[in-house]
């Protein structure tokens, strides 16, 4: 017989920083380390329409580790 266990997650997003003309983006270097620090792991990325991203998404687990 095999115990399978659901795992449950939790999601966050970050709006990528744009520089001071608006169209382009900042290096989100630092946000991304203090996340990826705190359990997070980029699963998604949301794009706008015309292109470039908009958000990142990210995930970890509820479970205890």
């Amino acid at each position: 017989m095999t115990h399978q266990t659901d795992n449950h997650w939790e999601y966050e997003t970050l709006r990528v920083p744009r520089g001071e003309t608006q169209k382009e983006s900042a290096d989100p270097k630092t946000e991304l380390n203090e996340l990826a620090a705190e359990g997070w792991r980029l699963v998604e990325t949301v794009d706008y329409t015309g292109g470039g991203t908009k958000f990142l998404i990210f995930e970890r687990s509820t479970e205890p580790q």
